[in-house]
C-alpha cells in the first residue's frame, strides 16, 4: 500500500510540477492570451493605416483636404478670407539691408 501511495505521489508531482505540467500550461495560456490582445491592437492599427493609404491613393477628398489645409487651395467660386493679426512693432533689423554686396 505504501509503494502504491509513493507511486501516486510521484505521478502527481510530475503532473503538477514537471515539464508540460499544470503550472507551465497555465503560464502558457496567459502568454497566449496576452499575445492575442497585442495582435488585436496591432491589427486595428494596421487596418487604420491601410484605410488611410487606400483613401490617399483613390480618393480625391483626402488629397483635397491636405491641399486646402497645407497649401491654401481655393476652388473656383469660393471666397477666400485671411484673418491677419495686427503686428505690435516691426523689428529694427528689417530697416537695414540683409546683404552688404555692392552689386545689386
Amino acid at each position: 500500500m505504501l509503494a502504491l501511495m509513493a507511486l501516486l505521489l510521484a505521478l502527481q508531482s510530475k503532473l503538477w510540477f514537471g515539464d508540460g505540467g499544470w503550472f507551465e500550461a497555465k503560464e502558457l495560456r496567459q502568454t497566449v492570451s496576452d499575445q492575442r490582445a497585442e495582435n488585436a491592437r496591432l491589427q486595428q492599427r494596421n487596418d487604420a493605416l491601410s484605410a488611410e493609404v487606400e483613401d490617399l491613393k483613390s480618393g480625391e477628398s483626402a488629397v483635397e483636404e491636405r491641399a486646402r489645409s497645407e497649401l491654401g487651395m481655393v476652388k473656383p467660386g469660393e471666397t477666400f478670407y485671411r484673418v491677419v493679426e495686427p503686428e505690435s512693432a516691426k523689428p529694427a533689423a528689417s530697416a537695414t539691408p540683409a546683404t552688404t554686396d555692392p552689386v545689386q
